[in-house]
């Protein structure tokens, strides 16, 4: 099942999103929201995402600047920008800095959204495929050995999981928890 993470300040515009998304994708996607980037980037550390949409204008941080930061944590989630800005500059960071796969403009129309999550989404899974395909050949040529396609594999499924860090007596740490 593939997923997205919606982020926006404002409570009722990701209702609006989660609406649209549900009539769209009914129960094949699924969808994960909030209005804290900091907790955004809590969850990217720990779930892998499909796609990630955020919105422009925040008050701890910028749309381009959280996706910045998602490019760091994931970087083969497709990431999308959404915003009532209509600014050409804005839309020429947004996609030159970090990468941006489709710049959203508030309000939307409902099938154009879907359209545009759609198409995210089988970008997504492209990539996965590309990326798969690619370790098999290294595999095959041997560049790779057989654990370290495995261990792309579940970092793939699951972000930070084949990274363990070590105490100073030999023992596992867990993750960290904010303050």
């Amino acid at each position: 099942m593939q997923r997205i993470l919606l982020l926006d300040d404002e409570h009722h515009v990701l209702s609006a999103i989660k609406r649209v998304l549900r009539a769209g994708f009914g129960d094949s996607l699924r969808v994960e929201e909030t209005t804290d980037p900091e907790r955004a980037l809590l969850r990217l550390k720990e779930v892998a995402f499909d796609v990630v949409v955020s919105d422009y204008r925040m008050p701890l941080m910028t749309g381009t600047e959280f996706l910045s930061l998602v490019r760091s944590i994931q970087p083969y989630a497709v990431r999308m920008i959404l915003s009532a800005s209509s600014d050409f500059e804005t839309v020429m960071r947004a996609v030159n800095d970090v990468e941006v796969f489709r710049y959203l403009a508030k309000p939307w129309s409902d099938r154009e959204f879907v359209d545009h999550v759609r198409q995210a989404l089988e970008r997504s899974a492209q990539t996965q495929h590309e990326r798969d395909l690619a370790d098999i050949g290294r595999q095959q040529f041997g560049a790779m050995s057989a654990s370290e396609v495995e261990l792309r594999r579940l970092e793939a499924l699951e972000p930070g999981l084949t990274h363990v860090e070590w105490g100073p007596d030999g023992e596992v740490l867990g993750p960290k928890t904010p303050d």
